[in-house]
């Protein structure tokens, strides 16, 4: 197992005046992949070994990543997508949690074809996933983990049930036809153009948004349960922690990752 080595070096951003290229293609769906009866977005650029695969936090689409993919795609295979509920992909119809998230990434690659190895990159609860499918994958040849700012099993955030809280309220104001919360910013995306702009705030509006944001929250002991049960060794699989959610942090880990395979 390789312990987790902190990117201080990386963590200077880069201030950018437009939108990231590509940016509008993760604004609406892309590739949609049968998961079981169901369909997860997935877009996809570049080529090469190994495939990076984008896993975004808690109750975020795969967008978050525009500004993270690009850079990335110079190099590998990279891949993003949107868990149940989010971005273009279907609504759950289950809980939440790590495990079932973990199941359909498992349907995701195979349907979609996508050839490892694979460097699975996560962020916040995305990190909880992508370490979750690593280490009860089967077959999957996850070869690295980058961790972005990880949630981590026995110390979730404090704030978790005020944060269910804020979502069940956003929740029921859109049950009455009186949507009145924001999709929220991250560092991670980037500025934002036009196109993301409208697909984030139409995302808002929907039901089906706040119902699996707030299934992944109200989940949370339950993936950490999950996760503990899980835990063991990485053995091969190399991973890097990166303290700060920059994009210029973020992809300089995944490129020195790359570099490592």
């Amino acid at each position: 197992m390789k312990r987790l080595v902190p990117i201080a070096a990386l963590l200077a951003a880069t201030a950018q005046a437009a939108p990231p290229a590509g940016q509008d293609a993760l604004a609406g769906p892309q590739v949609r992949v049968d998961v079981g009866g169901r369909k997860l977005n997935m877009y996809c650029a570049g080529k090469g070994a190994p495939t990076v695969l984008f896993e975004a936090d808690a109750g975020r689409a795969g967008w978050d990543w525009s500004a993270v993919l690009p850079e990335v795609a110079k190099h590998a295979r990279a891949c993003v997508y949107d868990r149940a509920g989010f971005g273009a992909s279907d609504p759950i119809i289950r809980a939440a949690s790590v495990a079932n998230a973990g199941k359909d990434l498992n349907f995701l690659i195979r349907n979609a074809h996508l050839e490892g190895p694979f460097v699975l990159v996560g962020a916040g609860y995305g990190a909880m996933v992508a370490q979750h499918f690593a280490l009860r994958s089967r077959g999957a040849n996850v070869t690295g983990l980058v961790l972005v700012e990880p949630w981590h099993e026995d110390a979730l955030p404090a704030d978790r049930n005020a944060r269910l809280d804020a979502v069940l309220a956003c929740l029921s104001a859109a049950e009455q036809g009186k949507p009145a919360c924001a999709y929220p910013g991250a560092s991670i995306n980037g500025e934002i153009g036009p196109a993301l702009a409208a697909a984030q705030t139409a995302q808002a509006s929907k039901l089906t948004y706040w119902r699996a944001r707030a299934s992944e929250l109200d989940s949370l002991e339950t993936s950490a349960d999950q996760l503990r049960k899980a835990r063991k060794p990485f053995g091969e699989i190399k991973v890097t922690e990166v303290a700060q959610a920059e994009p210029a942090a973020i992809s300089g880990a995944v490129l020195q990752m790359l570099g490592a395979n």
